[in-house]
């Protein structure tokens, strides 16, 4: 049986932060009901990749979104996995979305206060109206914002953050922080904050009866998650610096060309460099190093020798052999993974990290699962995202014969 089995979510959210959350949910066998616009469905839908690319506009080299097939989003099939679909017009029909409130246990949202407050939602009115209800509600700097963050995205909440000051360790200095790590990194770590408090309201709710309002902060997710670095600045063990490599290791890091695409190097310790030896075969040139120069002379024109030594040997590498070959003898050298590498990557294939999963229009496609394994109960994708409005029977929009009764453990 699945963790979650017999749980009842209703999402109304719309972004990739509250379709990730309920995507975790049921993941775990929770059944999960979206509610989309008639007609137009998720945002999330009209988001590439796309199985086909969507056709330009006249005049234009960008894709028209209103030209998007709302079945063909790669990013809308991955984050809605295992839910279903109902296309709904919620501030038209708040006798339907009444029933549906009574009947869940949970609402995963990522509107605004307004929005939560004309459907009956927001912390006062849970209280009031569905106290036996979990509501959890995503936003990107908390519900009520300062006026000058009324309207972010996840670039915006990423270097709001501070996660932009120390990104990546060991760049160049000279250049600028890094736009951001990943496309919607500050909605993944949300939505995973999320499925979190909502699995332990969920736990409350079973012993007391009780639900609550849950409000999550991208930024605070973000905020709690920042590098040592600026972990210690904030916490007063280190002076506050403006400049961003002020704190580095001092050896020779960072991404290096190979034959066939990138890796990472990170050398600070003599063992490393013992390692590097064996590796490039005990070149001429690293015996003019002391054998404890990361630690103890790690001098600028020192780094840069090594490193113009390293670039010209990885020319010639394959960045798979490379990482084996250099793991096997400590040195933290890893290859820079693209897709291909991790869907055809036999760990991940050992371990069954991509399952396949049969969609009416996009068809078979390798799904990511979950990093975690549970001997008992399982958290796996068990169904393709929906199709627009593939749950318009759904029983739930019936009236009750009987008010809904809340669920408790013996």
């Amino acid at each position: 049986m699945a963790a979650l089995s017999g749980v009842k979510i209703l999402e109304l959210a719309e972004s990739v932060s509250g379709e990730y959350c309920g995507k975790l949910l049921a993941d775990f066998g929770a059944e999960v009901i979206k509610i989309e616009t008639p007609g137009v469905g998720s945002p999330t839908r009209r988001m590439g990749p796309f199985k086909v690319q969507p056709a330009s506009a006249p005049g234009s080299k960008t894709s028209d979104a209103r030209n998007v097939d709302v079945e063909s989003s790669g990013l809308f099939a991955y984050l809605n996995t295992g839910k279903q679909s109902i296309e709904l017009d919620l501030l038209q029909n708040k006798s339907i979305l009444s029933r549906l409130l009574s009947q869940v246990d949970a609402v995963i949202d990522d509107h605004s206060l307004e929005w939560l407050s004309a459907l009956g939602l927001h912390a006062t009115q849970q209280q009031h109206m569905h106290s036996g209800l979990v509501v959890c509600s995503i936003s990107n700097f908390g519900l009520e914002p300062p006026q000058d963050r009324l309207h972010a995205e996840d670039l915006n909440v990423f270097h709001s953050s501070g996660w932009g000051f120390h990104t990546p360790t060991g760049g160049d200095p000279a250049l600028p922080p890094l736009n951001g790590a990943g496309r919607f990194l500050p909605s993944y770590e949300a939505g995973l904050e999320a499925a979190l408090c909502i699995s332990a309201a969920l736990l409350a709710q079973r012993q007391t009866g009780e639900g609550q309002f849950i409000e999550i902060s991208k930024q605070e997710v973000l905020a709690s998650r920042v590098d040592y670095v600026l972990a210690q600045m904030v916490g007063g063990d280190m002076n506050v610096s403006q400049c961003r490599s002020a704190f580095d290791l001092s050896g020779p890091a960072g991404i290096f060309p190979c034959e066939d695409g990138f890796v990472y190097i990170w050398l600070s310790a003599p063992a490393h460099w013992q390692g590097l030896r064996q590796l490039l075969g005990d070149p001429a040139w690293m015996h003019e190093f002391p054998e404890n120069w990361l630690e103890k002379a790690c001098t600028p024109e020192r780094v840069a020798t090594c490193r113009r030594h390293l670039v010209q040997w990885l020319k010639t590498q394959g960045k798979q052999q490379a990482a084996e070959q250099a793991q096997k003898l400590g040195v933290t050298l890893v290859a820079v993974n693209n897709a291909a590498d991790l869907v055809n990557s036999p760990q991940y294939q050992f371990r069954e990290f991509f399952v396949g999963l049969e969609h009416p229009v996009l068809g078979n496609l390798k799904y990511p699962t979950v990093p975690y394994r549970m001997s008992e109960t399982p958290a796996k994708p068990l169904s393709p995202a929906p199709l627009l409005g593939q749950r318009q029977t759904l029983e739930w929009q019936q009236p009750q014969t009987q008010p809904a009764q809340v669920k408790h453990n013996d």
